[in-house]
């Protein structure tokens, strides 16, 4: 057998290793039309901030010792140009010499992944424009911004390539603005949790611009929609890729109304010698039961293997994927799995959010910290359709349980019940998860009704009647204008000040106590209760970008993180 593989990096490679691992005999050619095969693409912004030392070690395999451990042949800066199906065979030009040639295949697996996008902005044609896409675009970033006068650097687009590129090239000392068309960067965290990030670049030092476009360059500068003017002295475009997918139309292979390569669950193509994964393909959605695209590098792994197995007879069992992804933004790790309630919303899925605030680990223990947990659940049947961490502490690792727990069809009772490992250092005996289970089964039970952080601001300008049950001398610190301080240790001698005839908001630092209030109101006959879901933290969390960035009236007389 002959199998001819088209692109040599995450998804390319991983299917030539499968294959030759369950195949000894046959001969694997693997093209590229890049430099570098099997790079860790994930790692390039870190080049920029040399936290990868050198351009080299972001290289994992070379031609050479993919043919010496696998003796699989792997032609760098090679091209396929076209695709005979009925010949089965494809069209390789040499973009070294220009020449091309024809080599035949039995089997051919498609990995072209997906492409930047440069958009033809008026006058970008002036300006220093550069990718984070590959180990080339890396090299050739690094090499101009260490060789020149450079001081600013403006990034274009707000997802994970373009937040972490701002982030290294401000860890390296330069001025950076980053620019995001909508109101929010980083869209896998719902808009009242990304605040909690967006609020970490500024804090940084980062020129964070939302909700405002790119309308024109002059030379290096930056024009954007509202009129506003940012100089910079070299451009990184990062608002996203397209998959790659011009040679499988050409072939006339099934692509979607995106444009990506429609397969089975085999991950094999409408033809059946042609099969495909990565960047470019599309996949089934576990949670929505619906096909999307998911660009991520664990799940192109995943789909190489499986495209391998199948095409050497083995079984495939397609379980589909949530996509689950971290990021770190300076001190803050953030991680993501399953839907946001925002794309709940767009599915028309009737859902419900816990937002919770505990430790990550025992407060006495040295570095423990607040523990930013969402958990978005179904109704009524409580299943966990997604989950958002945020934490200086170990977040992706609760995102991790809430991912495996989505993929075997838990519900919030299941994450409540979690027996998850224990000692002081690491976790609490709830962990944040327990937490947002048990909080996301009582809202399903109807025990007691919630706000959340970012209905808070509407309520306050309209006179709503809030409660602060936090002990006085933290009143004092900070606390939203106009709630009433009645620390919860007086609640029950003053509970004859609590108006029953309006809703009556409570909060305290995270949530906790203020639940406990309610409770206990409730108790005494009261309806009318709500808890704040985050508590004052999670206020001051949400409010302060947009304050800052705004310049609005804050709703607190002090934030308080």
């Amino acid at each position: 057998m002959k199998y001819v593989i088209v692109g040599g990096n995450t998804g390319g490679a991983g299917a030539a290793a499968r294959l030759r691992r369950l195949d000894e005999n046959a001969q694997i050619i693997m093209f590229e039309k890049g430099e570098f095969v099997s790079y860790s693409n994930c790692s390039l912004p870190y080049r920029l901030s040399e936290t990868v030392a050198d351009t080299d070690d972001l290289v994992l395999n070379t031609p050479q010792s993919l043919h010496d451990v696998y003796n699989i042949q792997t032609r760098v800066l090679s091209e396929v140009v076209a695709i005979d199906r009925a010949a089965k065979r494809v069209r390789v030009k040499n973009l070294q010499d220009g020449s091309e040639y024809d080599e035949n295949y039995d089997k051919l697996v498609l990995a072209p992944g997906a492409n930047a996008v440069v958009p033809p902005i008026k006058g970008i044609d002036g300006a220093k424009i550069f990718t984070v896409k590959t180990v080339d675009d890396v090299k050739r970033l690094y090499a101009f911004i260490r060789g020149g006068r450079v001081k600013n650097i403006s990034v274009i687009g707000g997802g994970f390539i373009g937040v972490e590129v701002a982030v290294n090239l401000k860890g390296a000392g330069y001025n950076v603005s980053l620019v995001e068309a909508t109101p929010q960067i980083l869209r896998t965290y719902d808009y009242d949790m990304v605040q909690i990030l967006q609020k970490e670049m500024l804090d940084n030092g980062v020129n964070l611009i939302v909700g405002d476009s790119v309308s024109s360059f002059d030379k290096n500068d930056l024009i954007l929609s509202s009129g506003r003017r940012v100089p910079g002295d070299a451009v990184v475009m990062a608002i996203g890729v397209r998959a790659d997918t011009a040679l499988a139309a050409a072939a006339g292979l099934e692509l979607n109304a995106r444009g990506a390569i429609k397969v089975d669950a085999n991950y094999c193509t409408s033809d059946p010698d042609i099969y495909a994964v990565g960047d470019a393909v599309e996949v089934f959605n576990a949670v929505t039961r619906k096909p999307f695209m998911l660009q991520l590098a664990g799940p192109a792994q995943k789909q190489a293997r499986q495209a391998a197995d199948h095409i050497c007879g083995l079984p495939v069992r397609n379980t589909g994927f949530v996509g689950s992804s971290c990021i770190k933004v300076f001190s803050y790790n953030a991680a993501s799995t399953g839907l946001t309630a925002a794309q709940c919303e767009q599915e028309g899925i009737n859902y419900g959010t816990a937002y919770v605030l505990p430790r990550d680990r025992v407060g006495i223990m040295p570095g423990s910290c607040p523990m930013h947990y969402k958990v978005i659940f179904e109704k009524p049947t409580g299943r966990v359709l997604g989950a958002q961490a945020i934490s200086k502490g170990d977040a992706p690792k609760r995102i991790d349980v809430a991912a495996t727990l989505i993929k075997f069809g838990g519900t919030a009772d299941d994450l409540r019940d979690l027996e998850l490992c224990y000692a002081p250092p690491f976790n609490s005996p709830k962990d944040a998860g327990n937490y947002a289970g048990l909080v996301a089964g009582n809202l399903l039970q109807g025990v007691y009704k919630q706000v959340r952080v970012d209905e808070v601001r509407g309520l306050v300008e309209s006179g709503g009647y809030f409660i602060d049950v936090r002990p006085q001398a933290m009143y004092k610190k900070g606390h939203i204008k106009g709630a009433v301080n009645i620390p919860v240790s007086q609640l029950r001698e003053r509970i004859g000040e609590i108006p029953k005839d309006r809703p009556v908001y409570i909060h305290c630092r995270i949530g906790q106590t203020s639940y406990n209030a309610v409770m206990a109101l409730q108790g005494r006959g009261f309806t009318n209760v709500y808890n704040v879901s985050g508590g004052f933290i999670g206020i001051c969390y949400f409010e302060y970008f947009n304050d800052v960035s705004l310049k609005r009236e804050p709703i607190v007389t002090n934030y308080l993180f």
